[in-house]
């Protein structure tokens, strides 16, 4: 083999030299690539893992979604099948009398049903002070308010709200004097707003007038009802505050004395009940008192599987040998 001078090695030195680099270069940008698509290839494995556990999350969400709506379905079936039972228990009942004494008057317990369980109750809403008596044709009714002041009275309530009641129901936007509110009193709320100048649709909208407190509300509501017509109180079925505000005078211990006498026997008409002691030369309003009812309250508590729960209130009128649903709330009436 020739041996290689200084001056020949000298020359192929360069040329091997960059011979070498070409070649490492050709081989580092190999790497590179396969580097960058060992790279693209896992994140987009990521990507698709990612997207995969998303979707089943948000499958597995959407299926106890929708079987919440399914259950909670049921559930409102469930109460609508109380109210259908509480409708023919009100066909059957005697609408000449209406005492606690009754058959609808009984509470009915948790039954066990196929999914499920209900229970419910039925109130009779004329034991209640019906809020819009205290109007007639959009004109305050002396008689009514003076009964209302009786019933604050008794409850402990010291505040002037009654102005401002009836100037929600009245038709006319003057204030009473003293103490009323009209649409002045509310537009100043952090929410404005106007007074109703109509009947109440529900007794919660006490919490919107002017004077009222939530403790106030909390005290007056089991007292209260809002009803779409004037009713009578009927005294078989009234608490011993309403009893009590039938006349000037009477006291919360007048009221749980005629509970006593009616835990007895139920009164048959107005005319016996008017005979006892406290009434003795008083003058009665006879036409706000009665025996019977139209208005009745259904409470529904009902459930179906783990999670379909409701309560459904139905307001039923029983009239002419017919009963109709007035209303239907669910939860808080």
């Amino acid at each position: 083999m020739k041996n290689l001078d200084r001056t020949e090695f000298a020359t192929i030195t360069p040329a091997l030299t960059a011979e070498a680099g070409s070649g490492q270069r050709a081989f580092r940008s190999r790497s590179c690539q396969r580097g960058v698509a060992i790279i693209t290839a896992i994140f987009y494995t990521v990507l698709a893992s990612v997207l995969a556990v998303s979707l089943v999350s948000t499958l597995q969400l959407e299926i106890r979604r929708t079987g919440n709506v399914i259950d909670n379905d049921r559930a409102y079936v469930f109460g609508l099948g109380v109210e259908a039972w509480v409708t023919q228990l009100l066909l059957r009942d005697d609408a000449n009398k209406d005492s606690l004494d009754e058959d609808w008057a009984i509470v009915l317990p948790p039954i066990t049903v196929e999914g499920g369980q209900i229970s419910g109750r039925i109130e009779d809403m004329q034991g209640r002070f019906n809020l819009n008596n205290l109007v007639i044709e959009g004109k305050r009714s002396e008689p009514d308010v003076q009964r209302f002041n009786r019933l604050l009275q008794v409850l402990g309530i010291t505040a002037e709200i009654t102005p401002a009641v009836v100037d929600w129901l009245d038709d006319d936007a003057e204030p009473s004097f003293p103490d009323g509110a009209e649409d002045d009193a509310y537009y100043g709320q952090p929410v404005p707003y106007r007074a109703a100048n109509r009947l109440m649709a529900s007794p919660s909208e006490l919490r919107l007038i002017k004077g009222v407190t939530p403790e106030i509300f909390a005290q007056i509501e089991p007292y209260v009802t809002a009803l779409p017509q004037r009713t009578a109180l009927n005294v078989n079925t009234a608490s011993a505050p309403l009893l009590a505000t039938i006349v000037e005078g009477m006291t919360l211990a007048d009221g749980e004395t005629l509970i006593e006498l009616r835990d007895e026997e139920s009164f048959p008409a107005v005319d016996q009940f008017l005979q006892q002691e406290v009434f003795l030369d008083k003058d009665i309003q006879r036409e706000a008192l009665s025996v019977t009812t139209e208005y009745f309250l259904v409470d529904a508590q009902t459930q179906y599987g783990e999670r379909g729960k409701l309560r459904l209130f139905s307001l039923l009128q029983r009239k002419g040998g017919k009963v109709a649903t007035v209303m239907r709330a669910e939860g808080v009436l």
